[in-house]
């Protein structure tokens, strides 16, 4: 094949593979465990800590830049990852399956964000710079497509399957295995479809590669205002990485221990479709905000869209309206709020990055914004748990605040990610 192959018949599942078992891992797992009668305290704990791979990632990529190809590297972790999830769905059944399939997901969370890192590699090889801007848009929507893949269609079918058999063990077994063979198929496909031919970025020089990795990381903290840029990136998510946690459960529980009583299928319906519906349509608005009036417009409006929807859930936990439909209109509006608010955070990680070694600076601020949610979802349940879910929400929404004053004192420039005239 050539370089320059068709990118529309790569391109969408490449990012497919690599939304998916993120979605599993990170929010499906909760679900999973959630209906497995594992307690509120053990799913924070333990479901956070599958996030320490995204944590950590910038600090083996160089490893994958040095040795292979991005192309060997991604299909490799896509199969890695396919024969995990097998491995769990078939783990289940096991009397000692939480430690088991918590373990295996940990491989399958370092294959993932192995895989990001190959995948995000290969089109920045593979594709001509022109081709690059117009491709990112197609990216973006398959990543979110396999997001809700995974938050809706396959918490549908776990949903539908406990009903059927009337055994959630079997249910999720068999939901699993169905992932795994489903990312056997993507893996299938990546493989026959993708370019043979890229530039191999470890033809440079051992030597000159970690004395490049280690001025990146001296650079990074060199950064105007980093202090204050750490604390905002890691306090910012603050309320949302404990929100992302409990939500799944607060909707499963029933309500005499003041959850919603939904069964799993709801929950696919309303958080994992029309939510992920909702948080795609914010996130692209909130692009196209930015895009037309700059990032210092923004800011603030845009956290405020994304926290004050919190309240919603406040009110859910005190009065448990009887009506499905108001929770659909809660987590939809929360969702959207999150799509939309969360462009700004991600806009001013960009300019965080801004200057030489854009790419991997990039890689270390994400870096850090997932330990910002890595840390604060570990002690999400004990929280819940001592506080009661009425009281944990309000307590979600004060956590917000820390990362709303500190917003205050950044320093940016006015119009930085306005779009200008000659790009029009």
């Amino acid at each position: 094949m050539k370089i320059d192959n068709k990118p529309w018949f790569w391109i969408p599942l490449l990012n497919f593979a690599s939304g998916l078992p993120y979605a599993v891992i990170i929010s499906v797992s909760v679900i999973m465990y959630k209906n497995l009668g594992i307690s509120n305290e053990d799913i924070g704990v333990y479901t956070s800590l599958l996030y320490l791979p995204w944590v950590i990632k910038p600090l083996w990529s160089p490893f994958i830049e040095l040795h292979g190809t991005k192309r060997k590297w991604f299909l490799s972790m896509q199969l890695l990852i396919s024969i995990a999830f097998l491995i769990v769905g078939f783990t289940i059944p096991a009397s000692g399956f939480f430690m088991m399939t918590l373990a295996i997901f940990w491989v399958a969370a370092f294959a993932s964000a192995s895989n990001d890192i190959a995948s995000d590699g290969f089109y920045l090889l593979v594709l001509p710079e022109n081709q690059q801007s117009f491709f990112l848009g197609i990216r973006s929507t398959f990543y979110r497509l396999s997001m809700l893949a995974g938050n809706g269609l396959i918490v549908l079918l776990a949903g539908y399957l406990e009903h059927k058999y009337g055994d959630n063990t079997k249910a999720w077994s068999y939901t699993m295995i169905f992932v795994g063979l489903l990312m056997t198929f993507i893996t299938i496909y990546n493989y026959f479809s993708t370019p043979r031919t890229e530039i191999n970025a470890g033809e440079k020089p051992k030597s000159e590669e970690h004395q490049n990795f280690a001025s990146i990381f001296i650079t990074f903290f060199q950064k105007k205002q980093i202090g204050l840029v750490l604390a905002f990136i890691l306090l910012f998510r603050l309320g949302e990485s404990q929100l992302i946690k409990m939500l799944s459960p607060f909707l499963i529980d029933p309500k005499n221990v003041g959850g919603m009583g939904l069964d799993t299928q709801d929950v696919g319906i309303i958080y994992g479709t029309f939510g992920v519906a909702a948080l795609t349509l914010g996130g692209i608005l909130g692009g196209i905000a930015i895009s037309k009036q700059g990032l210092t417009k923004w800011m603030l409006p845009m956290i405020l869209a994304m926290h004050l929807p919190i309240i919603g859930f406040i009110s859910l936990a005190h009065f448990h309206p009887a009506s499905i439909y108001y929770i659909y209109a809660v987590v939809i509006t929360e969702q959207f709020g999150y799509g939309f608010g969360f462009a700004a955070f991600m806009m001013y990680l960009i300019y965080v990055a801004e200057g030489e070694s854009k790419t991997a600076h990039y890689a270390l601020a994400t870096g850090f914004m997932a330990l910002g949610m890595m840390l604060p979802g570990m002690v999400s349940g004990y929280i819940q748990e001592y506080l009661g879910y009425g009281n944990f929400f309000i307590w979600v929404f004060l956590a917000t605040i820390p990362g709303i004053i500190l917003s205050r004192f950044l320093i940016f420039p006015k119009d930085f990610g306005k779009k200008s005239t000659e790009e029009v």
